[in-house]
């Protein structure tokens, strides 16, 4: 018994179908550039801010954080404990500014949008993380170092 083996050859990819991908994606990368070029940002920026505070944070040698008004020095917390999403937030803040070999002294702030985004931002660094997107328990780690009524006057806002 002879076996027979018949290998087909490759399909080829037609060359007007190649040319084709190849111009749609100059068209595209064009497209971004001039863009680019003409100041567009892909960030978008939040509406004007409700309420702000900046923060400041600081390791304690026991291990503890505290939590400070940058403005008045005002002690606002002391936490101890695990401290999961404000260690984890922390620490990419931390990280961006290791990056840009900028030190811990220079408070962050934090903003009440009224979108209703909670941000912590770091302005050495351009940095935002939007708190409000990990969800409500996780936004409320901090949203309780915002000046006092500050969720009530988002609440009290006009529905579009």
């Amino acid at each position: 018994m002879s076996s027979s083996s018949s290998h087909a050859a490759p399909e080829r990819i037609p060359g007007w179908l190649v040319r084709s991908i190849g111009a749609l994606l100059l068209v595209v990368l064009g497209g971004v550039a001039v863009m680019r070029l003409a100041g567009f940002s892909p960030i978008v920026q939040p509406p004007a801010a409700l309420a702000e505070r900046t923060l400041a944070f600081a390791d304690t040698a026991d291990g503890a954080v505290r939590v400070s008004d940058a403005r008045t020095g005002e002690l606002l917390a002391e936490l101890r404990g695990e401290l999961g999403f404000l260690r984890g937030v922390l620490r990419g803040l931390a990280r961006d500014r290791r990056a840009h070999s900028i030190g811990q002294a220079p408070p962050y702030v934090l903003s009440l949008h009224a979108d209703g985004r909670l941000l912590i931002s770091d302005p050495q660094t351009g940095q935002r993380i939007d708190l409000a997107s990990f969800g409500p328990d996780n936004a409320a780690v901090f949203a309780r170092w915002l000046p006092a009524g500050a969720l009530q006057s988002l609440k009290s806002l006009p529905k579009e």
